[in-house]
């Protein structure tokens, strides 16, 4: 979203001059309140660090101008990104790619199971699946609608009134129409 948000940014800023920090290899550190130093992490996205990390780290000292080509190159995949009009972007090898609304349906789908299990644990388990990079592509409740879809479809069974209530509701694959009905030979 940060990514998305800052090409949109650059789009709308026309040619006025800009200065960019890039964390895309930025380490920062957090001063422990008790116990031991812990060793450096990535940054990951400016989302997710507290101000006192930005302030500590200094990360506004990595501030510099943003160079035309590199320009250029931002505006052109923005330029291709709008007129796909897709309803999602996501990282796909390194770059912002346009997707389908689907594009995490396979995951979702991947995380249930024959027994009814929580829409919230599915959705967790979900986000979490694809973090070998620690790259989180969507939040809960976009995934939690995506399994209103997936029960809509027939793609899964719910108990409950609706995935988005994440805590109350279940769902699981479907079962054949025996295992939920009388038996075939009664």
């Amino acid at each position: 979203m940060e990514y998305a948000g800052f090409l949109g940014w650059l789009w709308r800023l026309g040619d006025s001059p800009c200065e960019v920090v890039d964390l895309t290899e930025v380490n920062v550190s957090y001063r422990p309140e008790h116990g031991p130093p812990r060793p450096p992490v990535l940054a990951i996205s400016l989302g997710m660090l507290n101000p006192d990390t930005i302030r500590n780290n200094q990360l506004w000292d990595l501030a510099a101008p943003l160079q035309m080509t590199e320009r250029r190159r931002y505006l052109d995949l923005w330029q291709q990104l709008r007129s796909e009009n897709a309803p999602l972007r996501v990282i796909d090898a390194d770059r912002l790619v346009s997707a389908p609304i689907s594009f995490f349906d396979l995951v979702l789908m991947s995380c249930v199971t024959d027994d009814w299990q929580k829409v919230g644990r599915v959705v967790g388990e979900a986000l979490v699946s694809p973090l070998n990079d620690r790259l989180v592509q969507t939040g809960d409740m976009f995934l939690a609608a995506r399994v209103n879809k997936l029960v809509e479809n027939g793609c899964l069974e719910i108990r409950g009134k609706s995935a988005l209530d994440m805590f109350s509701s279940e769902v699981r694959l479907p079962q054949p129409q025996w295992v939920t009905g009388p038996p075939p030979f009664a």
